[in-house]
């Protein structure tokens, strides 16, 4: 199973996001906010059942959660069941509301965006991915997203850098 997972799109995502994204052939695909103009969304739901939360610029998306919990199966069984969330994080730390919401919904990963700094971590006995950010360049930060794997009953997290095409490695 690979789910594919942007964030702050900010309206405008890299001219090759969408191409490096459909080249996964993703089984879904997560937005974890600053969508910007909805019609972002559109070309990447045409690739994949597409799930996506509001950020703090999503003004315009009312109907769309703050949150959600999402239970990925594979072989009829839940594998893992994240939290998908704007802002979770304070640095490389996990917010404490962030956990608590985590906890309260059966989740042991967090999913987030908001500060277009891609990272995997651990804290407060979560795994956190922040996917980054495949919009415009927000300092010298890279333009990334997410990527989960769960194959053979193992869980894994990386990211792929929009400008090259290649995992993407702090």
């Amino acid at each position: 199973m690979t789910i594919a997972v942007i964030s702050d799109t900010h309206s405008r995502p890299h001219p090759r996001a969408l191409e490096l994204v459909a080249a996964l052939s993703p089984d879904a695909i997560l937005h974890a906010g600053d969508i910007g103009e909805l019609s972002v969304l559109d070309p990447f739901a045409a690739l994949a059942p597409l799930i996506a939360v509001r950020g703090n610029i999503d003004e315009r998306a009312p109907h769309l959660p703050d949150d959600v919990a999402i239970a990925l199966t594979q072989g009829g069984a839940t594998a893992i069941t994240l939290l998908l969330t704007h802002i979770a994080v304070a640095g490389p730390r996990v917010r404490a509301d962030a956990a608590r919401r985590a906890q309260r919904m059966g989740a042991s990963l967090i999913v987030c965006g908001h500060s277009h700094v891609p990272f995997v971590g651990r804290d407060r006995g979560l795994t956190v991915l922040n996917a980054g950010s495949i919009g415009p360049r927000r300092f010298q930060l890279p333009i990334v997203f997410g990527v989960i794997t769960i194959a053979n009953g193992r869980l894994s997290l990386r990211h792929v850098d929009c400008e090259t095409g290649r995992d993407w490695v702090p």
